[in-house]
């Protein structure tokens, strides 16, 4: 298992910002706001070549009583917990204030190894507002700029050194991590599921839609397959969206579908499939993952013996670009049926990688058009000569025709079904792209 860094300290020090400089890429929301981040969120990360996982946490206030705060603290006591190496980040600028030293008392008596950072020193000339810090009784005091990356290189090279000596508690087999991103509507109840996969309180779950801000990557293992749970926030209508805040989120939710095998699509059983509902499935389809629909809150609907069927063929009519995607019908809040979910992720992902030799798909492509020859093309024959499998996640299939471009949208959605039909592509998105050949 890879080591635990976790950043940890009140909100608003700049733990984001250090957070993105260790994983190198803009992955949490970073925003002059306090409590921008308020769940975990981790990373796999690399210093000096010892890997990884960075945790970013909501800021954390020892004595605040105001529930959202306390919520933060919360998440940030299981990430201490988790941890094996901890970034207590303090706020140069403002000095050393008594909810610092409250939170320095806390990680002392954990045991673990602790880095104490002072963020926001941009330069020599603000070196000296480390001096007061010292008086939380520690040997060393790491100044640093995460917004400017000054000292974060001598921080992290030491962080690394106490990596190493962190007593690995058994190797993580070099599996590959089924990806699984949780999208929808605010408030259909993503993090609610998340938590009743993982089996912890691992994200917030709060009534007030758009709770959940940033995309949330957790690891795990599910019947001894590893998987890592994206819990994203709410994605909601473009002419909903005032505040900055959650235009952020938004955009990290569309890129956190492209790094994403699985979509696991909620839908609220007792509002119906919406537009938005539709317009977030076109998104996940665009980008060729595999498509989960769930029905969540299945438990508070009124039911007779026709209400499943109904409710299935409302999502077929509506969402009929996905005619391929499962639809399980779930309660998050009771967990009933949701472990069938993996059951149907891994028959899923057994095919979003399957390949086919070529011979066969030729054979296969011979025989379609055989018994529906493609429409001619002035006059003439407009055959496929070749067909060939070039990638996987999604199936991705090239057919060179003498004039692709006359192959009319019926006739190419005829070759579509029936290699899903015949190759065993029933639960995946496939793509066919038409190549003229030469």
């Amino acid at each position: 298992m890879k080591p635990i860094v976790a950043i940890i300290g009140r909100p608003n020090v700049g733990k984001s910002t250090l957070f993105n400089r260790i994983a190198e890429r803009k992955k949490a929301i970073v925003i002059d706001e306090p409590g921008a981040t308020r769940d975990r969120n981790y990373a796999e990360a690399s210093w000096d070549g010892r890997s990884f996982i960075v945790v970013d946490t909501g800021g954390f206030e020892p004595v605040s009583t105001d529930r959202m705060l306390v919520q933060m603290r919360e998440q940030t006591n299981l990430a201490i917990e988790e941890a094996d190496i901890i970034l207590f980040i303090m706020d140069g600028r403002e000095g050393l204030v008594p909810s610092d030293q409250e939170i320095a008392g806390i990680l002392r008596r954990t045991g673990k190894r602790v880095y104490y950072v002072v963020n926001k020193i941009d330069g020599p000339r603000h070196e000296a507002l480390t001096g007061e810090f010292y008086r939380l009784g520690v040997d060393r005091i790491f100044s640093i700029s995460a917004e400017h990356g000054l000292g974060i290189g001598e921080l992290m090279s030491e962080a690394a050194e106490g990596i190493a000596a962190v007593e690995e508690k058994g190797e993580e087999a070099e599996e590959e991590r089924i990806r699984i991103a949780v999208i929808g509507r605010p408030n259909t109840g993503k993090s609610s599921l998340v938590n009743r996969i993982l089996g912890i309180e691992r994200a917030i779950v709060n009534p007030a839609p758009g709770t959940t801000r940033d995309p949330v990557d957790t690891p795990f293992e599910f019947n001894g397959k590893p998987y890592l749970l994206i819990d994203t926030a709410g994605i909601r209508r473009k002419s909903r969206i005032s505040l900055k805040l959650e235009k952020y989120s938004i955009m990290e939710a569309l890129r956190t579908l492209s790094r994403s095998d699985v979509a696991l699509i909620l839908i609220d059983a007792e509002e119906g499939i919406t537009e938005q509902d539709a317009k977030i499935a076109g998104l996940a389809f665009e980008r060729g993952v595999i498509c989960i629909v769930l029905v969540n809150k299945w438990d508070l609907v009124e039911k007779d013996n026709s209400t499943l069927g109904i409710f299935v063929k409302k999502i077929k009519d509506d969402l009929k670009f996905l005619d391929f995607a499962p639809i399980l019908f779930i309660s998050a809040l009771t967990g009933q049926r949701v472990m069938n979910i993996f059951k149907t992720v891994e028959d899923a992902y057994a095919q979003y990688t399957k390949r086919i030799p070529t011979a066969e798909i030729n054979r296969r492509v011979a025989e379609f058009t055989e018994s529906n020859p493609p429409p001619r093309h002035r006059n003439r024959v407009n055959s496929i000569q070749y067909a060939t499998q070039t990638s996987v996640k999604p199936p991705t299939f090239v057919l060179f025709a003498r004039a692709p471009s006359a192959l009319h949208f019926s006739y190419r959605r005829y070759l579509t079904n029936r290699i899903r039909e015949s190759f065993g592509f029933d639960l995946v998105p496939i793509r066919l792209l038409f190549r003229k050949r030469h």
